[in-house]
């Protein structure tokens, strides 16, 4: 935050008592599996896994694992399981190392 501004820099990201919870707008069938740039108060996520049978679901809880370089146990898909729009809690991160490792 800086000076007056209340808002979080990164408002895909909000800090849980126990993890971070990260807003995504998740696009399937991409030519690559990428980290892409914040679209308002989400981040864009590109995975080549088609959105069928929960292929593009777990493309990205993998991709993010491997970014973060955690476990997948600690990438959990909490809302929009059927939907572009996603909600994924990152347990035992802070929104700023989350910041740094996507980045």
């Amino acid at each position: 935050m800086t000076g007056d501004d209340r808002r979080p820099l990164h408002s895909f990201l909000r800090a849980q008592p126990d993890g971070t919870l990260l807003s995504v707008k998740l696009q399937p069938r991409a030519s690559i599996n990428e980290i892409g740039e914040p679209l308002g108060d989400e981040l864009r996520i590109k995975v080549t896994a088609p959105p069928v049978d929960a292929a593009a679901n777990e493309a990205l809880i993998k991709l993010l694992a491997e970014k973060l370089d955690c476990a997948r146990g600690l990438v959990e898909l909490v809302r929009g399981h059927k939907s572009r729009h996603k909600i994924v809690k990152l347990h035992s991160f802070t929104p700023e190392e989350i910041f740094k490792k996507l980045g």
